[in-house]
This record gives C-alpha cells, sequence and structure tokens, in this order.
C-alpha cells in the first residue's frame, strides 16, 4: 500500500506563504484523487483540496483563491502551496488518496504523520 510523508509545515505570519510536499512511498499515476486534508486543534480532520488523475482540482470554500494542490507524477509528490495564510489555518496538514461517495470522502491509505502550519504573529 502506497505510503504517504508530509513535510514542508512551519511557522508563518499571517500573509505569508507556505508550500507542503507529500511524496508518496509508490506511483500515485493511477491513484484517482489525491487530496490534502487537515486537523486543527479540537477540530475533525477536513478535506481542504484535491487534484484527480486528469488534473481537476476541488477545494473548500475558505481557502479557494490562496490554496493551490499540484502534482508531479514523476515525482510521486502532491503540493499544496499555501498563500495569503490566516491564523484559522493553523492545523496539522496530511494527504491521503480517497474516494468521494456523494458529497462524502473516504480517505483510503494509511495517515503519514503530518505536518504542522502555525499562522501567527
Amino acid at each position: 500500500q502506497v505510503q504517504f510523508v508530509e513535510s514542508g509545515g512551519g511557522l508563518v505570519q499571517p500573509g505569508g506563504s507556505l508550500r507542503l510536499s507529500c511524496a508518496a512511498s509508490g506511483s500515485i499515476f493511477r491513484i484517482y484523487i489525491m487530496g490534502w486534508y487537515r486537523q486543527a486543534p479540537g477540530k475533525q480532520r477536513e478535506l481542504v483540496a484535491t487534484v484527480t488523475s486528469d488534473g481537476n482540482k476541488n477545494y473548500v470554500d475558505s481557502v479557494k483563491g490562496r490554496f493551490t494542490i499540484s502534482k508531479d507524477i514523476a515525482k510521486n509528490t502532491v503540493y499544496l502551496q499555501m498563500n495569503s495564510l490566516k491564523p484559522e489555518n493553523t492545523a496539522v496538514y496530511y494527504c491521503n488518496w480517497l474516494v468521494i461517495i456523494g458529497t462524502t470522502d473516504r480517505p483510503l491509505g494509511s495517515w503519514g504523520q503530518g505536518t504542522q502550519v502555525t499562522v501567527t504573529s
């Protein structure tokens, strides 16, 4: 089973940027949907952004226009470029592959350790 290792998090001021990386242990070429999730303290893990095998991208409303998901098939890596960061974006960010059934997402892989993003002045 493909495993994921997230990196790129850190401490940033409001308005700053970070680029997260998700390195897969195997090929992501045939994975239909890859996604970035986040879990803020005291909250449930939520799906933030997805990219399909044919390049379609979707985002949760709160990050539209600020976050961009992308992937590099040759490197088996998925990225999340985060701009104009806000304190409410503080969370541990994870990647996974998933399916979407109706309006419900179902992550299918094992969770990595995630990468901490902290936005504070």
